[in-house]
């Protein structure tokens, strides 16, 4: 059975955002980088809920004309060729060849598990990942925590029940940010 891996920054304060939805501080560090492209690799689909997939859909085809950051130029290919899921019971369709799902979203996210191939990887936002944490289905949280205190925004884990989970790797990189990886105890 395929992994889901939930993939987010966050602030040492524990958001994913600023209090006014800016999201500038995170530092794509070289090390980080590499990373964040080994990850992509062990992947064969995005999934994004429904802001981010906004967000990355308007970026990521034109990232080439909108930043020369070494990341950025090796990760835009990637996201192109890599078919995408969108977390959403709002959309009912989205752009570069997209799938949606959310109507059944128990049942459409543990078909895609059951499907053979790679890791499953849910980028960044908390909506659709609160939403998958309350159904179980997330496998693996890799959260990588950089040096900035917000002060406030969207927290990572919008206040839910309880989840108790088993730190299995921690990694520094660069000497700025740290991955930590859990799964659930």
């Amino acid at each position: 059975m395929r992994k889901l891996i939930y993939w987010v920054h966050q602030s040492v304060d524990g958001f994913i955002e600023g209090p006014n939805g800016e999201f500038d501080w995170p530092a794509m560090s070289p090390e980080l980088s590499a990373y964040s492209l080994e990850l992509t690799d062990r992947a064969d689909a995005f999934l994004y809920g429904r802001k981010v997939w906004g967000l990355m859909s308007y970026y990521w085809p034109r990232a080439e004309e909108m930043s020369q950051h070494p990341h950025n130029l090796r990760f835009a290919p990637i996201w192109r060729r890599t078919p995408k899921i969108v977390v959403s019971r709002t959309l009912d369709s989205a752009e570069y060849g997209a799938r949606v799902i959310g109507r059944d979203l128990a049942a459409e996210v543990a078909e895609l598990k059951a499907q053979p191939g790679r890791e499953l990887l849910l980028t960044g936002g908390s909506g659709a990942a609160a939403a998958l944490t309350e159904l179980g289905l997330i496998d693996e949280y890799q959260v990588v925590v950089h040096p900035v205190v917000l002060g406030g925004g969207t927290p990572v884990f919008p206040d839910k029940e309880r989840l108790d989970l088993r730190l299995v790797e921690t990694r520094g990189f660069d000497g700025r940010s740290v991955l930590l990886r859990y799964v659930r105890a």
